[in-house]
């Protein structure tokens, strides 16, 4: 029942790197656009990277900058989120989010269905 489901979270020690699921149902993932978002422990939800149906990026938080890159597999109803030298301060839950709008298309989007989450622990 549930339409969005991350995978690929777990620990890993600062500098290595991990990749990020997301198997969404074929409705959703054919909508305008989807994210990866991140919520640390008594922080604010922030959107790490948003990505276009057609594959093209539309933004990466300054802070993941370099490290981070959002990619989608339009034939396997996949979202990913490859994430390279980890530091402590990328530990959150990643979610990952679908807008509804199916067109027209902007790159103004809300998002509207969510994943549960997936654990990211970066260690010293």
């Amino acid at each position: 029942q549930v339409q969005l489901v991350e995978s690929g979270g777990g620990s890993v020690q600062a500098g290595g790197s991990l990749k990020l699921s997301c198997a969404a149902s074929a409705y959703i993932f054919s909508t305008c656009g989807m994210g990866w978002f991140r919520q640390a422990p008594g922080k604010a939800r922030e959107l790490v990277s948003s990505i276009r149906r057609d594959g093209t990026t539309i933004y990466t938080a300054a802070s993941v900058k370099g490290r981070v890159t959002i990619s989608r597999d339009n034939a396997k109803n996949t979202l990913y989120l490859q994430m390279n030298n980890l530091k402590t301060e990328d530990t959150a839950v990643y979610r990952c989010a679908a807008t509804a709008t199916r067109a027209p298309c902007s790159d103004s989007w809300a998002f509207n269905y969510w994943g549960q989450g997936t654990q990211v622990t970066v260690s010293s």
